[in-house]
């Protein structure tokens, strides 16, 4: 089997010890025909981020447009209502939940010194304090002024996503409205965006191993296998917090407000669990959702054919709770104590951004460098965190696809669809 054969989580665990064992023999001073190896790990390091960076504004302006086109007819009223109240709800507390772990845990902090020299950040802190510490109460309104921009355009290239996230949503509320050919071209462009998006992030992907190689390779260089310590505590925090959310808060939901069985859910479920688990997309795993939950937990077609598509691009409670934790993180590893009111930032950033992730794999890094530009703290750290961010990835994605299948079969009880769970 060629090198090329193998999954892509193989490709970047063989990338990720090769780049440990590069690090450790090379030191700083180590070069090749002349050039430092650091500053080729360097240069491919940030080819990779720049092109992961360069997906944001099609990505999640496609992502949202093409969800909200699904909100048409009798279903924008009191089932619409009711799923969007659904997704909300469940990805806020899916994030405060991650917030808890967070701030309990502060993976960002070894030995009680920020991790920031461990990493091998570069960034100063002082400098990013200057960013970030004068923040207050009235940068949440700033934030909310962001939301409504005076020109799309200016918005979409100076980075402020959350503008554009608003408008891809009336956007894509009023082509839901069109009609005739209008409403099919508009409806075909934005379809094929989408999967061109989806393409061309799997494309990006692919290089993923030689991105994580010289980003990997460049923090051992500098600082040791020391830069795994605090990432393992963040794996922990992540994993704890989504472990949470999947075992505690989900099955609540089920046994209280749909008033089902949790344990016959997750039995209906496994099968799409497993596949979302392998693949880290909960787009490809759609179709086997839809079928677990209309043929396995007996929810109609009407519900499942509206509550999944729609979840599988605006619902990503794994993701939203990971955006969060990732982002303080950075920030505890720079030694920053964000105040209530920028945590509440990062909060509604993380909400409003991981409805605009595909559900593709590792789309979320893309999401995340919003919420680092939106604070002020560096782009780069993202790197850092792909060491840990593919098994993380497969395990958030389960998590997202469970909380789609649990607003399917809550919302059909509260319509008063029977089931096969009760």
């Amino acid at each position: 089997m060629t090198i090329t054969k193998l999954a892509l989580h193989w490709q970047i665990l063989i990338a990720l010890c090769l780049a440990v064992v590069s690090g450790l023999l090379l030191d700083q001073s180590s070069s090749i025909f002349g050039v430092s190896f650091l500053s080729i790990f360097v240069f491919f390091g940030t080819l990779f981020l720049n092109a992961l960076k360069m997906l944001i504004v099609p990505l999640v302006m496609a992502s949202i447009i093409v969800g909200m086109m699904g909100l048409h007819g009798d279903t924008i009223g009191r089932l619409g209502t009711k799923t969007i109240l659904y997704y909300a709800s469940t990805s806020l507390v899916a994030i405060l939940i991650g917030l808890f772990f967070v701030n309990l845990l502060q993976p960002g902090i070894v030995d009680g010194v920020p991790a920031r020299d461990i990493i091998g950040l570069s960034s100063e802190t002082d400098e990013v304090v200057s960013r970030v510490g004068d923040k207050g109460a009235g940068d949440i309104a700033e934030v909310l002024l962001r939301m409504v921009p005076p020109n799309i355009v200016t918005a979409a290239a100076n980075g402020q996503m959350l503008g554009l996230i608003f408008f891809s949503l009336i956007f894509g509320f009023f082509v839901s409205k069109l009609q005739g050919q209008a409403a099919q071209v508009h409806k075909d462009f934005w379809q094929g965006m989408l999967d061109i998006m989806m393409m061309m992030t799997h494309l990006i992907m692919k290089f993923a191993p030689i991105g994580v190689y010289a980003l990997v390779a460049k923090v051992i260089m500098i600082s040791g296998i020391d830069a795994f310590k605090p990432l393992a505590m963040f794996f922990v925090t992540v994993i704890l917090a989504l472990a949470v959310h999947l075992l505690l808060f989900l099955p609540a939901v089920l046994r209280y407000l749909a008033r089902v069985s949790p344990g016959k859910h997750y039995k209906a479920m496994l099968p799409a669990l497993l596949t979302a688990f392998s693949t880290s997309s909960s787009s490809a795993t759609l179709p086997i959702t839809m079928d677990c939950v209309e043929n396995r937990a007996g929810v109609s077609n009407q519900v499942t054919g509206f509550t999944l598509p729609l979840g599988a691009t605006i619902n990503m409670d794994g993701t939203a709770l990971y955006e969060c934790v990732a982002a303080m993180f950075i920030a505890q590893a720079y030694g920053i104590s964000l105040d209530v009111s920028t945590q509440f930032t990062i909060v509604l950033i993380a909400l409003l951004t991981s409805i605009g992730v595909a559900g593709i794999p590792s789309a979320s890094l893309v999401a995340i460098t919003i919420i680092l530009a939106a604070i002020g703290l560096p782009l780069e750290a993202i790197g850092l965190i792909l060491v840990v961010d593919r098994v993380l990835d497969m395990c958030r994605t389960s998590v997202n696809v469970f909380s789609d299948s649990c607003a399917a079969v809550t919302i059909a009880r509260l319509e008063g669809e029977k089931t096969r769970l009760v």
